[in-house]
């Protein structure tokens, strides 16, 4: 399966660019994945029906990941809750070959991986499904994962029961993508270290511009 390189930017949802944001802070300190307990973004409480976290068993060759959410919004499109199970076993055998690779990528890489797929709901309505992946390091192993899904149908209102189960139809897969360029976050109208600053207002006779570096 065929990733792109991507830039944080290609993550469309804003409460997706948000989440992604709090993770870059945490791993431009070292450039490594951050343990999932520093992770602590914003208004997490608004997200957790749309997020999934797991747990990663690396030790064997294909990592083992297991749910550890229950009750979010996502296991009304897979018909029922998986805490506890394999997400393997979970998904099955029709849906695991397209979703799987994008786990394993993730925990491989170690950065953020970004999916979006088209499902067909029961009533043959194009929903739009909008992953991202974002991995966790604890002694130089990915041992947690966190997904944030979102679903869109440019229609309106769609049928989020047994999206992913309902009908016969496949994921159409649009975009696979690892996000490792660009890894920093900058907060808006703040002045990165190092930024050169003239101030260009027009000086007294006899007195130079004067520039200045922050550091």
């Amino acid at each position: 399966m065929d990733f792109a390189s991507a830039a944080p930017s290609v993550v469309k949802s804003i409460r997706q660019r948000d989440l992604l944001n709090t993770w870059l802070r945490l791993y431009a300190r070292q450039q490594i994945a951050p343990a999932v307990w520093e992770y602590q973004p914003a208004r997490l409480e608004e997200e957790l029906s749309d997020l999934i976290y797991y747990t990663v068993d690396a030790s064997t060759p294909a990592p083992r990941l297991t749910i550890q959410s229950e009750n979010t919004r996502i296991s009304r499109a897979y018909g029922h809750t998986g805490k506890g199970v394999l997400l393997d076993d979970y998904l099955g055998p029709r849906l695991a070959p397209f979703v799987m690779p994008v786990y394993f990528e993730c925990v491989a890489r170690g950065l953020p991986v970004y999916s979006v797929a088209d499902v067909d709901d029961i009533y043959g309505r194009i929903v739009a499904y909008e992953r991202l992946l974002l991995p966790f390091q604890t002694d130089g192993k990915v041992c947690h994962v966190i997904a944030s899904v979102k679903t869109f149908c440019e229609d309106g209102g769609f049928e989020i029961k047994n999206l992913m189960r309902g009908n016969d139809a496949l994921p159409r897969p649009k975009l696979r993508a690892v996000i490792d360029r660009d890894l920093f976050h900058r907060a808006p109208g703040r002045i990165a270290t190092a930024d050169v600053v003239e101030f260009a207002d027009q000086p007294a006779p006899g007195v130079t511009n004067e520039i200045i570096e922050l550091n």
